[in-house]
C-alpha cells in the first residue's frame, strides 16, 4: 500500500473486536468515525458511539460527572503524525495527543488493507493480563460533498 493511497478522510462502517472467539463491538452495532491523512504527514481519528446522552448544558462543562464519564467512554479521538511501511502494509499513528492519556507519546500500529475505497485497519492488543485481542476497523473513503 502507497502513502498516497491513504490521503485523505475516510468515514467508519465498522468496528470490531475479538478475543478467544468472542467479538465485541466497542462502540455498538453502528459506530461513527472519520479517520483523515493529510499530505504533510498528520493523521487524526475520532470516533464514537451513537446516542450518547446529551449534557444538562451544551458546551465543555456542561455535564454532570455521570454524564462526562458516560460521553467518554463512547468516545475515541488521537492524532499525530504517520508513517507507512508500504511493503509490510503497516500504520504508525505517533500519538501527540488522545482522549486516553497513556497513548500520548507512543506509536498505535495498524496493518493495513485497501481494496478500492476501502480501508481496513488490524491492531493486535496484549491486556495487563495479558489477553490478546484483535480490533479491526473498517472504513470507506468519504466523497466530497
Amino acid at each position: 500500500m502507497r502513502r498516497e493511497d491513504l490521503l485523505g478522510a475516510w468515514h467508519l462502517q465498522s468496528y470490531t473486536a475479538e478475543s478467544d472467539g468472542v467479538v465485541d463491538e466497542p462502540l455498538g452495532p453502528d459506530p461513527l468515525g472519520i479517520i483523515m491523512y493529510t499530505d504533510d504527514g498528520y493523521m487524526s481519528a475520532q470516533l464514537m458511539r451513537r446516542g450518547r446522552p446529551d449534557y444538562d448544558k451544551a458546551v465543555t462543562d456542561g455535564g454532570t460527572l455521570e454524564q462526562t464519564a458516560t460521553a467518554a467512554r463512547g468516545y475515541l479521538c488521537y492524532s499525530g503524525p504517520f508513517t507507512v511501511d508500504e511493503e509490510a502494509d503497516v500504520l504508525s499513528h505517533h500519538v501527540e495527543v488522545s482522549l486516553l492519556p497513556n497513548w500520548v507519546g507512543g506509536t498505535q500500529i495498524r496493518h493495513a488493507r485497501l481494496r478500492d475505497d476501502v480501508l481496513e485497519l488490524r491492531a493486535e492488543l496484549v491486556s495487563r493480563r495479558g489477553a490478546s485481542t484483535t480490533h479491526v476497523l473498517t472504513w470507506r473513503r468519504a466523497r466530497s460533498r
